[in-house]
């Protein structure tokens, strides 16, 4: 069993506790143990287990098992995917068949078998990161829905604007980040969709960000995604666009009007191919194809120092200049 997935352990008796704390530590990334079933909200949003080891009998009751109900309704309340695992010393088989239907994944008896243990602990880890990849595919869908699937309609004669269509067929089996350039009204929207649609990712999310309609203050919630009760409105967790274009395109518009601070964060990501949602204490892998877009002059904002240069390094190994509608050489776009 590779050492993977965080463990919360709630118990009363601290020789257990202490006990599975050893057994467990080269097995896992993280334990936090506690003897008070009070502090399950404070680990539930603070430590974010993958699953739960939950003894069945506290003070309170000594071997009926309903203070491990109690804990364990309060558990799914606060997060209705939760990885229960139960353990008890008075294991019987009504008491597990109660305890799966009400939400448990698994009964562990004490003692335990070191194997069977560590057998049933690796498969819930497995289950929960299956139910990981379940929201993550239901919030694709969402973001998906009513997305357009025909192939973008732009109409060009000009010698300039062949040469975009050129540039874009070119492209068709590559993976390079694309740099568009154009004023507003040239059609960078319809190009960044003709890039996706001739592109090995046709079939997965295309996710859009407008950087120039949405506030500073939202854009990390935005672009990563956010924990509940990571600020004051934040219910329920959400996957910001990044994550939920992995293995996608994710079109940046109006990049130009990205901030300093937030080009950081965008640059780290990029680099790492890795964002942490807002209140979150792990990371999330990513696997984005970039295509960005601005309507100014990029080169001369990283001249005065308000666009990072190693940013543009990154976002730009194509760039794409669109010729303006209207004037001598220009184009048109049907949508």
């Amino acid at each position: 069993m590779d050492a993977k997935g965080k463990i919360l352990i709630i118990d009363d008796n601290e020789d257990v506790l202490f006990a599975l704390n050893l057994l467990l530590e080269p097995y896992v990334e993280k334990i936090k143990v506690t003897t008070q079933p009070a502090r399950i909200e404070h680990f539930m949003t603070t430590f974010q287990p993958d699953v739960i080891l939950l003894d069945m009998n506290f003070r309170r009751d000594a071997i009926s098992g309903q203070e491990g109900f109690d804990c364990l309704e309060q558990i799914l309340k606060l997060d209705p995917q939760a990885i229960v695992l139960f353990m008890t010393a008075y294991a019987d088989t009504d008491k597990a068949v109660r305890a799966i239907k009400a939400g448990a994944i698994d009964f562990i008896p004490k003692p335990w078998e070191k194997e069977k243990l560590l057998a049933t602990l690796s498969s819930a880890i497995k289950l929960r990161d299956s139910r990981k990849e379940v929201r993550q595919l239901k919030e694709q869908v969402v973001a998906l829905s009513g997305q357009d699937e025909e192939m973008p309609q732009m109409i060009g004669q000009s010698t300039s604007m062949q040469e975009v269509f050129d540039t874009i067929r070119k492209l068709s089996d590559t993976d390079a980040n694309i740099l568009i350039l154009g004023e507003n009204g040239t059609g960078k929207d319809l190009v960044a969709r003709s890039l996706r649609y001739f592109s090995p990712r046709r079939e997965c999310p295309f996710i859009t960000i407008d950087l120039g309609s949405i506030p500073e203050s939202l854009f990390e919630s935005e672009l990563f995604g956010y924990e509940k009760g990571a600020f004051t409105d934040a219910r329920k967790a959400k996957a910001g666009r990044m994550e939920v274009a992995s293995g996608g395109t994710l079109f940046l518009d109006e990049i130009g009007n990205l901030s300093l601070p937030m080009q950081a964060k965008l640059l780290t990501a990029i680099e790492k191919r890795q964002i942490s949602r807002l209140g979150a204490t792990d990371t999330i892998p990513i696997d984005v194809r970039l295509i960005s877009a601005t309507n100014v002059n990029i080169r001369q904002l990283v001249e005065e120092g308000n666009f990072r240069q190693d940013l543009l390094y990154r976002i730009n190994t194509i760039e794409i200049p669109i010729p303006l509608a209207g004037k001598r050489g220009g184009c048109a776009f049907a949508g």
